[in-house]
């Protein structure tokens, strides 16, 4: 049986099999989202070569020394027409603390240079209200007489719909809070119920008073070296179109980083993900120096596995992947030193493994299941995640895997053909014991001769055939083949059957030689695959 099918279809972004390049240092406001309490709070990213940073707003104290925690004791006189110049949002009702959401640009709050929006109430004229409602802070704002003293403290977490619009620059602006917050915004002027119709003196920071400023602050910093990146809630298929987490090898944590968009989400993924890229071929060029020409690292990588028949809420699990050598590597977590290669949880014979791909990203977020084409049939395509890859081994045990972007998909792809062609080229050939015509004999893949059945102990050779004379392949999926090769002289198809106790590997041995014989007259990987796949039958 032989399997043909139509051309790749192309990437997404039109470009299958391009590289992704590092980016300059960039950065951009997003929000930190927190499965645990469903809420979000602004952050700024700072994206360098070997870190991304994550920061948050904070106000601080400048131009002087000031200890102790960030608690400001302010002191406000309330304006006839005006009133406090302050809005706020949030109460105990709500879960969340009081918080100035509004500061009226030459109002009395704003005069202060002490308060900001994103301030969480602390107390009003020594009343604590860290625990009050907003009707009763509300309250206590309207009938505090001329003068209003609050203490506050800056909520660096305060979920988002509390606060002004992502990047609000604080306390001289004056934005509106929107309509889309869920929480009601209180006291535009905040105005009292004084007799006072006097005009008061406007408050305004005293000189020996320190003063603050709103600043981005780091607060944490995940190394990109060996990093993973996951769109996916942990173990699930549940996908994040415009999020996604960072993870470092240390497994400190990005958080879910939410963006705006879904445009804005992947050009970020696309640029963390470069950058993850780059480094690990720094890491793949140090190792490769302490190895020989026989044993270089082709390529490596963070992957999810899908995990088969678990009675565990997981369906996925991390896995690091290795081309090296020889051998295909499967990890739990990076190899960082030379002796870390000998604990891999499976290694397999590049020449004896079959990698396939399973799914491509088309226009319009639709997948092409290409399981007719690469002849799939035994692969469950249940799971949702679009750019899958498998690795068959020996005796039909497969691994199934996925990446993040359709350029890591293709990456793997070529790596895996390029790792295979130079393993087949260093090995020359490999030998299996089989049966034919009820004796047990050998069975030669040879790089340069072919195929040949000869007698393992005189070494007598019963046939040989070219590699270009194998005209087809069909097996029954166990231990029995038959391979139908041309006599160049007769031009007949000629039917040798034999059966071998490990099939499969037999199969990928004779599936990677065409294929890198094809390669080997014409560089065109994919041509070579599929030519290879044109003559073998692969379960």
């Amino acid at each position: 049986m032989s399997i043909e099918g139509p051309p790749l279809p192309a990437d997404p972004r039109g470009r299958p099999g391009c590289l992704l390049v590092p980016v300059r240092p960039k950065t951009a406001v997003a929000l930190l989202y927190s499965e645990e309490y469903h809420n979000a709070y602004d952050i700024r990213l700072k994206l360098t070569k070997e870190t991304l940073t994550i920061q948050k707003q904070d106000v601080i104290c400048v131009g002087r020394s000031h200890q102790g925690r960030n608690h400001r004791t302010v002191t406000l006189r309330r304006r006839p027409a005006g009133g406090l110049g302050l809005s706020i949002k949030g109460g105990a009702e709500h879960n969340v603390p009081v918080v100035i959401s509004k500061i009226i640009k030459g109002q009395a709050a704003d005069q202060t240079g002490m308060l900001f929006v994103g301030d969480a109430v602390l107390q009003v004229n020594g009343i604590n209200v860290e625990n009050a409602t907003h009707e009763e802070v509300v309250h206590l704002l309207r009938n505090a007489g001329d003068e209003v003293t609050i203490t506050v403290e800056y909520l660096r977490e305060a979920p988002a719909f509390l606060k002004l619009p992502v990047g609000s620059p604080g306390p001289s602006s004056d934005h509106s809070s929107g309509a889309s917050s869920p929480l009601f915004d209180s006291g535009l002027h905040l105005n009292g119920n004084s007799s006072n119709t006097a005009p008061s003196s406007p408050s305004s920071p005293i000189a020996k008073d320190p003063r603050y400023e709103k600043r981005w602050l780091d607060a944490l910093s995940v190394p990109l070296s060996m990093a993973r990146i996951s769109r996916y809630k942990a173990g699930t298929e549940k996908f994040r179109w415009n999020a996604f987490e960072v993870l470092a090898l240390d497994g400190v944590s990005s958080g879910i980083l939410q963006f705006s968009t879904a445009q804005d989400g992947a050009d970020w993924l696309q640029a963390v993900s470069a950058n993850i890229r780059e480094l690990t071929l720094q890491n793949m060029k140090m190792a490769n120096k302490c190895c020989p020409a026989s044993d270089q690292v082709v390529h490596m990588g963070w992957v999810n596995e899908k995990l088969h028949g678990s009675d565990s809420s997981q369906t996925c699990r991390p896995k690091f992947l290795a081309l090296k050598g020889p051998s295909f590597y499967v990890f739990s977590s990076p190899p960082v030193s030379t002796f870390d290669w000998v604990r891999a949880e499976r290694t397999y014979n590049l020449c004896e493994v079959l990698f396939k791909v399973h799914k491509f990203w088309l226009t319009g977020d639709c997948c092409l299941q290409a399981n007719l084409y690469l002849g799939l049939q035994d692969f469950d395509f249940e799971d949702q995640r679009p750019y899958c890859f498998s690795v068959v081994a020996s005796h039909g045990k497969s691994h199934v895997f996925s990446v993040e972007l359709g350029s890591e998909l293709a990456v793997w792809e070529k790596s895996f053909q390029r790792a295979v062609f130079m393993e087949v080229q260093r090995t020359g050939s490999k030998t299996y014991t089989c049966s034919w015509q009820g004796e047990t004999l050998c069975f030669m893949v040879d790089f340069a001769l072919g195929f040949t059945c000869f007698e393992s102990k005189t070494k007598n050779v019963l046939w040989r055939f070219k590699f270009s004379q194998l005209k087809g392949s069909s097996d029954d999926g166990k231990t029995r083949v038959k391979l139908l090769f041309q006599n160049l002289d007769t031009k007949q198809i000629e039917t040798k059957e034999l059966e071998f106790q490990d099939l499969t590997s037999v199969l990928h041995c004779i599936h990677a030689f065409i294929a890198a014989k094809v390669a080997s007259v014409d560089p065109g990987f994919m041509d070579s695959q599929s030519l290879a796949r044109k003559y073998m039958h692969s379960n």
